[in-house]
């Protein structure tokens, strides 16, 4: 088992990592800009380091703080969380050759997956299934492009191979505007993302966004634990999440479990992830790859009883997965709310102190919250501040515990879009299931 782990990570996600190095017996080291030195991970830590002013180009990614931070308190490994450097291939090349352990998958995974258009190669070839479109990065030859747009069928949308977070992605409805969409988007991959390769997918007019959970031991094992639905967003960023989807066939979701599972082992794949999916007309689409632990992984967890972070950092340590798909049985249901410091109806960012902060509890709930009466907010980074997930035997229950959770939560000196997840637990299409990745953004339209 590994002795010591550098956290590369701020806020919830780095207090529940911390949480599990301590039930695994694992001494952990927490790295934190100035902005941060109350966090409450910091405080429960063996050791902290602060590694640099607010910026998170000067603190959380900045390479070398990180890798001296493991230097001077002599860890094993880096666990480096969501966002951030997470899925950042330099930096897993950069620690292992330090002689330390990325707690996730190979750079060389990363870097594949990381390319939207090599990761749907992998994909195909493993018998995933994907979106129609042009397989490969678009070239200068216009006649091939519009005639691939043609037999692909409009509208199409144009995609980043580097893109990510909603950006680099453009909708043509039609043949006249596509050359000219297709500019502007490499244009902007290539100032958002570096790398102005773009490529041409169908369009898929009303889908829901569902994801698969899978875990890796790096030598060709792998398990999934199911899926879930994270169609509620806005602007491309999910908003609220459950497990499992509601409402697709069995014989259809076993299909594709089958294939997210031959496309790990044919990789090798090392570690959590998630293989994310577009859904319509009880079909699913590849869309993506994220090679990390994802801010959702709870209600995956409490449906499951498999503890994923636990997971990552034994076969870190270089131990079996300790579980098989045999032992893997989806029960209940489980919803998790994102609870993010801004305004509910502009959705402005709002920093500030924590006067008062209240979870909720009862059977099935659970928060995972760095927050704590007196914590001031920093205005530096994601505004995320708690995550309220909640289970029951069934999906009307879990929904119900999540209405009472949500009508006990109080987080008291700043605004949060506490309110917004009080109308959408209580929204009669979103209690019915199934709704679509746009309904959110026509309901706050509405």
């Amino acid at each position: 088992m590994l002795e010591k782990v550098v956290i590369a990570n701020r806020g919830e996600i780095a207090l529940r990592v911390l949480r599990a190095c301590k039930e695994l017996g694992i001494k952990t080291v927490a790295v934190h800009s100035t902005a941060d030195r109350d966090l409450m991970h910091v405080r429960l830590a063996d050791e902290s380091v602060c590694i640099g002013p607010p910026s998170p180009t000067q603190s959380y990614l900045n390479i070398p703080s990180l890798i001296s931070a493991m230097e001077v308190t002599d860890a094993d490994a880096v666990h480096p969380g969501y966002g951030f450097l997470s899925e950042n291939a330099d930096f897993a090349e950069q620690v292992e050759k330090s002689g330390f352990i990325f707690i996730g998958p190979t750079a060389e995974t990363i870097r594949l997956m990381g390319d939207k258009v090599s990761a749907i190669d992998v994909m195909r070839k493993a018998g995933v299934p994907t979106v129609p479109g042009s397989n490969g990065p678009l070239d200068d030859d216009k006649e091939r492009t519009l005639q691939l747009a043609r037999d692909i069928g409009y509208p199409v949308i144009i995609k980043a191979a580097a893109g990510g977070g909603g950006r680099g992605m453009r909708v043509v409805h039609n043949e006249a505007a596509l050359l000219k969409a297709i500019y502007v988007t490499q244009s902007e991959a290539k100032s958002f993302f570096g790398s102005g390769v773009v490529y041409l997918e169908k369009f898929l007019e009303n889908p829901r966004h569902v994801e698969i959970q899978v875990i890796g031991d790096g030598k060709g094992n792998a398990v999934h634990l199911g899926d879930r639905d994270c169609s509620l967003q806005r602007r491309h960023q999910k908003v609220l999440e459950e497990a499992p989807a509601p409402g697709i066939p069995d014989a259809v979701r076993a299909e594709v479990l089958a294939t997210c599972i031959n496309a790990c082992k044919l990789m090798k794949y090392r570690g959590a992830g998630t293989l994310e999916f577009l859904y319509q007309d009880e079909r699913f689409y590849f869309i993506e790859m994220n090679t990390r632990v994802q801010v959702e992984h709870p209600v995956t967890e409490m449906v499951t009883g498999v503890d994923i972070v636990r997971e990552q950092l034994r076969i870190a340590s270089g131990l079996p997965l300790s579980i098989t798909q045999d032992d893997i049985v989806i029960r209940g249901h489980a919803f998790e709310c994102r609870i993010n410091a801004e305004d509910p109806t502009t959705f402005l960012p709002c920093p500030g102190k924590v006067n008062l902060f209240h979870a909720p509890g009862g059977p099935g709930v659970r928060v995972d919250s760095h927050l704590y009466s007196g914590y001031i907010v920093p205005p530096y980074y994601d505004s995320l501040i708690g995550k309220l997930i909640c289970y029951g035997e069934s999906r009307k229950q879990a929904l119900t515990r999540t209405h009472i959770a949500l009508d006990e939560l109080l987080v008291d000196g700043i605004r949060t879009n506490i309110p917004l997840h009080r109308d959408l637990v209580r929204d009669t299409e979103f209690q019915k299931g199934g709704v679509n990745i746009h309904y959110l953004e026509h309901k706050l339209k509405a």
